[in-house]
């Protein structure tokens, strides 16, 4: 059995036209009506399958094939909304992977032993509130009612009233919790959104571990003043601080923290922002990542450190706020051997690996096993229009993806051997 590529051709071709932006990527947040329009498209495919169907509280999408089995499912998914301007791929081939196997399985009548649910998590890409994966954190019970009617987008409207009025019923986000024996496992796949598996000429990936994240928000205040009339024993500049601070965060990265480490400045604010002006204020943002919660607080420990230092020196006001984080996440070995055993019945060249992504599936842990397949993103383009992934690469996950969730969820017959 294999999933068919024409099938999942005309599903990407169809998704696809559905985005604010044409002609500049991908552009669909969720509870927009890009997402509606996915959603409509998506639900009308389930509906043909004769699945049985649940759209939750926050929006996620569960759907059941097999529901007259009274064991818990195996379930596999994605999401489908977008960063603006996005690509094509993203969690989207994770999602219309699921479907096709559904498909196949429909289609060649075969004879399961646990429900196979396809699932959609809503506002992963946290593109609306600036908080990732808030429908796989509602579904796990991390966030209920309070927490969706305080998290806010940029107009000031909560995500309780956004969903709302998206025509969720959001009142029972509460009662939609997922109880840890309704799945018996949860596989995922989705692009690498890096560049490893295509340098090393893999064909797919086997995740092992998620990387935790801690982001911070800096602040160093100095005093504005005139560029050419002010002398440099005189100054308390807050830019100069803070690429002092920056350029030390990059080093201890590489030298200090573990190999599995890696952080990024990758916004800078400054006030007044003028070419002939010492900066007020400027503002940035720090990303550590790491697989190993040691490596994530060796760097942070030595950031704190040395804003305080400069803080000092340069007579600058210093503030360090922690404005998110996660933690690193171990996917379970019964679901990666079970991948991997797949993976060498049928011959793929894989790599296991870690996922410095964040993803819904680092949710899902706390109620059942999880699993991870990746397939290579070209140019580790990501998150971006030039993001690609080749057609015989969604093939190899989604035929892998097929074959371990046959093997999770096909009762296999005992044959007895006789020796003559």
């Amino acid at each position: 059995m294999e999933i068919n590529l024409d099938r999942m051709r005309n599903d990407f071709s169809a998704i696809v036209s559905f985005t604010k932006t044409p002609n500049h990527g991908c552009t669909r947040f969720s509870y927009s009506n890009e997402d509606r329009q996915v959603r409509d498209y998506l639900l009308l495919q389930m509906q043909g399958l004769g699945l049985s169907i649940k759209v939750d509280a926050i929006g996620n999408i569960r759907a059941i094939y097999g529901e007259e089995i009274d064991k818990p499912s195996i379930m596999i998914g994605s999401h489908i909304d977008t960063v603006e301007n996005g690509g094509k791929y993203g969690g989207l081939t994770g999602v219309l992977v699921a479907l096709e196997i559904i498909r196949v399985l429909k289609e060649e009548q075969v004879t399961l032993s646990r429900s196979v649910e396809l699932i959609i998590f809503a506002e992963e890409e946290g593109s609306n509130f600036g908080i990732t994966m808030l429908g796989s954190k509602v579904l796990t019970g991390k966030y209920g009612i309070a927490d969706l009617q305080s998290i806010r987008n940029g107009e000031g409207d909560s995500a309780y009233d956004v969903a709302k009025r998206f025509g969720l019923d959001i009142e029972s986000a509460e009662k939609d919790v997922l109880e840890e024996e309704e799945v018996n496992a949860m596989i995922e796949l989705h692009i690498e959104q890096g560049a490893v598996l295509e340098t090393l000429n893999k064909s797919v990936g086997i995740v092992q571990a998620i990387a935790g994240m801690k982001t911070f928000k800096v602040t160093l205040e100095g005093d504005s003043n005139h560029a050419g009339t002010t002398p440099m024993d005189l100054r308390q500049d807050p830019l100069s601080g803070a690429g002092n601070i920056i350029s030390y965060i990059q080093r201890i990265a590489k030298t200090v923290a573990l190999p599995t480490t890696v952080a990024t400045v990758g916004k800078i604010i400054c006030e007044p922002n003028m070419p002939n002006v010492i900066p007020q204020r400027v503002v940035f943002f720090v990303d550590v990542r790491d697989v190993e919660t040691k490596g994530i607080d060796l760097v942070v420990d030595r950031l704190i450190e040395k804003l305080n230092a400069v803080a000092a020196e340069d007579k600058l006001q210093c503030k360090i706020e922690l404005i998110g984080a996660s933690d690193p996440v171990k996917l379970s070995s019964r679901i990666v051997q079970a991948i991997e055993e797949t993976a060498s019945e049928y011959g793929y060249n894989y790599l296991k690996m870690n996922s410095g992504a964040v993803h819904d599936a680092a949710m899902m842990t706390d109620v059942t096993d999880v699993g991870m397949i990746f397939i290579p993103s070209m140019g580790g383009k990501s998150h971006c229009p030039e993001e690609y992934t080749r057609e015989k690469d969604i093939k190899s996950g989604g035929d892998l993806l097929l074959q371990t969730v046959i093997k999770l969820a096909v009762k296999r017959k005992k044959t007895n051997r006789t020796s003559s």
